[in-house]
């Protein structure tokens, strides 16, 4: 066996140690359990995308405090509501899955320079194509627009005070990432990640490809040929685990405000698990996935499952070949 074959095995099974795990995974949860809460209250179960997507301010910046976490997850929120409008714009065109894939690469290569000019952690578009391509699949009117921008805007702007109010009362000092390597070419990798991605998995004919493109980019944003192989390993295995929980939880059809619970400590488990191992944190990544689109629209139960694990091996397919290909790719794209 290969030695880069040893280091590739030990990463899928490597559970890794992160200090204060607890800290972010319930600033998390209470940023995605409030702006749902509050959607239902108002009687519009259809406006949870918006809040969610918005809630996902608060997954930035895990390894900042004060008012470097502050400026990060400001960022970082303000590119979340600026994808969602345009999703509901995509949304309103009469071709809108056709129109998405190319929309949602361009959010891609925007947000993979937003995230390297601004050392966003975690790095890369990810939330930005799972948040334009997620709200560009439903249909709406441009009457949607200040709603969306206003629920996103707000559940935000909620998120961030919910990240940074700790701040007040601990003194820490940021751990910054450290930026992806070969920057510069990372715009035009996400992008061809996510056009060929959202490509195949429309003209397939699947329900949801934008879970195809999100798993295509994925693996990108990891550090290094062998990390990056592993992210897509895991993305696979982790989300095929992950179904099974998923069945179980949508087997009893849950209320909306049982549901919202769920997914409050679905994204609490979540993000005491991804630093330590993303393949584990996918078992509940997936099953959370699901529940939050059930909220805004109810789907059978078994095409949804079947969906989720194709496209989410075409996009990590995809990922990882473009990954082994890279050298190729770039000389080709940089000649």
């Amino acid at each position: 066996m290969s030695e880069q074959l040893r280091v590739a095995l030990r990463g899928l099974l490597h559970v890794r140690r992160v200090p204060g795990a607890h800290r972010v995974a319930l600033r998390a949860g209470v940023s995605v359990l409030v702006p749902l809460l509050a959607v239902l209250a108002a009687g519009h179960p259809e406006w949870s995308v918006y809040a969610v997507f918005g809630a996902f301010t608060s997954l930035y910046g895990r390894n900042h405090v004060h008012l470097s976490r502050a400026a990060m997850q400001a960022s970082a929120g303000a590119a979340l509501t600026g994808s969602i409008v345009l999703g509901v714009l995509v949304g309103s065109a009469p071709s809108r899955a056709w129109v998405a894939v190319p929309v949602a690469a361009a959010v891609a290569a925007l947000g993979a320079v937003l995230a390297a000019a601004q050392d966003w952690h975690p790095p890369g578009p990810l939330f930005l194509v799972f948040a334009v391509g997620a709200v560009a699949s439903a249909p709406h009117v441009l009457a949607d627009v200040p709603v969306a921008a206003a629920v996103a805007g707000l559940s935000s702007l909620f998120a961030l005070l919910v990240g940074n109010v700790g701040s007040l009362f601990r003194r820490q000092r940021s751990r910054p990432a450290r930026l992806a390597y070969g920057w510069s070419w990372q715009p035009a990798r996400y992008a061809l990640a996510v056009l060929l991605a959202g490509g195949t998995a429309t003209a397939v004919g699947i329900g949801h490809p934008y879970w195809a493109m999100v798993a295509a980019v994925a693996p990108l944003s990891a550090e290094g040929l062998t990390a990056q192989l592993v992210r897509a390993a895991h993305r696979i295995l982790g989300t095929l685990l992950g179904l099974l929980i998923s069945a179980v939880l949508l087997a009893p059809h849950l209320s909306a405000y049982a549901t919202v619970l769920v997914v409050a400590v679905l994204q609490i488990v979540t993000e005491l698990l991804v630093g330590r191992n993303y393949g584990l944190a996918l078992l509940f990544i997936t099953p959370m996935a699901l529940l939050m689109g059930q909220l805004a629209v109810a789907r059978p139960a078994g095409p949804l499952l079947f969906d989720r694990g194709v496209e989410t091996a075409i996009g990590a397919v995809i990922g990882g070949a473009i990954v082994l290909g890279e050298p190729w790719l770039r000389a080709r794209i940089t000649t």
